[in-house]
């Protein structure tokens, strides 16, 4: 059965449902006449571990999923982009959520959960924009350049009255207050999204090429997005990066783009993706972006991250296989970017990417 297809009216209600009610996850969806959805037949466990800002997310995904597949229970452990490709490469898990596309030493190694001589590949999944978040006492807007950004998690500029913030924000009253600097401690996609901005745009500053791991020796490191918002939310003069749905009532700083300081939005987000080319060099199934984050263009928001759903070609229980791809698929779907959108402020995949991803799905095994 393909959800996408078949499950159709089902997820479609169930998306509505989530909107208006956040219906539990292993609810029986009530019938309504002749337009009643069609009984699933699915049945299995899924578990999966990765990025922590697809949390929110997944929390929807797997409530809708499992409202209209009762018999099949789905596991995420938002452990982290590194430490969520590290389980599905060892076999622990049937898919990682990831915020950094697999590299290429990855690729050259085996996937456990995978068929022999097959491998895996990354499929966009979910966009979100990376807030900037900050907790400065008397302060309630920020406007930061790259440059700025830069110095203040390298640890260069350390007090919120520096004279590079002062010259940005003409009309606040910064405060004397010492920097606390908030980054993750785990491997993380976010981080590497985040560095990958940094160096695209400060690259004088911000010396280090993106990777996972943060890699300075300064601030306070804090484990997973939570861990993050927490450390900001609890701290003094505090900043930190997470994914945009965890932003709650933490001051969002803007960035500037071309002459403008630009808030994020799911739109301007997604706008970035769409200007992006695909990764050069890898299998024509494999859907890693290249993200362009250079553009001037102020209805763009380039500090973005795109997170994938990593999963096998063919895996080695092809039952297994059958059960993720229709979840992963439901989660690409347009109903399931809904759904996402409305759960953790997502900008939805694009028409043309919603496409490209389904029709690397129809192919799996």
């Amino acid at each position: 059965m393909n959800l996408m297809r078949i499950g159709r009216p089902a997820v479609i209600a169930i998306a509505a449902a989530l909107v208006l009610s956040s219906c539990a996850s292993n609810e029986t969806p009530a019938s309504t006449g002749s337009d009643a959805p069609t009984e699933s037949t699915l049945t299995g466990t899924i578990n999966a571990a990765g990025a922590s800002s697809q949390g929110s997310a997944q929390e929807a995904w797997i409530s809708a999923f499992q409202t209209a597949n009762p018999d099949v229970t789905i596991n995420y452990d938002p452990s982290g982009s590194g430490a969520g490709r590290e389980t599905f490469i060892a076999g622990g898990s049937d898919f990682a959520g990831s915020d950094s596309y697999l590299n290429d030493d990855e690729l050259a190694g085996t996937f456990a959960a995978c068929a022999p001589d097959t491998t895996a590949v990354d499929l966009p999944v979910y966009i979100s924009p990376i807030a900037v978040i900050f907790n400065i006492e008397g302060v309630t807007d920020l406007n930061l350049d790259a440059a700025t950004l830069a110095k203040i998690f390298k640890g260069d500029i350390t007090t919120w009255n520096d004279p590079a913030i002062v010259a940005l924000n003409a009309d606040a009253k910064l405060p004397a207050t010492a920097i606390t600097a908030v980054h993750r401690s785990d491997d993380s996609g976010t981080t590497k999204n985040f560095s990958d901005y940094l160096n695209q745009n400060a690259a004088d500053v911000w010396t280090e090429k993106p990777a996972d791991p943060f890699p300075y020796q300064s601030g306070e490191g804090a484990q997973g997005t939570s861990g993050v918002v927490d450390a900001v939310t609890n701290g003094t003069g505090t900043i930190g990066y997470a994914d945009a749905s965890r932003a709650g009532d933490l001051g969002v700083a803007k960035i500037k783009v071309g002459e403008e300081f630009v808030g994020y939005t799911a739109e301007a987000a997604a706008a970035v993706v769409a200007d992006s080319p695909l990764v050069d060099g890898r299998a024509d199934n494999d859907l890693a972006i290249k993200l362009n984050r250079t553009t001037t263009d102020a209805t763009h928001y380039p500090l973005v991250l795109v997170s994938y759903a990593v999963v096998c070609t063919e895996y080695a229980d092809a039952d297994q296989g059958a059960l993720v791809k229709e979840y992963v698929s439901y989660m690409a779907s347009e109903a399931g970017q809904e759904v996402a959108a409305s759960a953790a402020g997502a900008a939805p995949l694009s028409s043309d990417l919603q496409s490209k991803v389904a029709a690397v799905l129809d192919t799996l095994k």
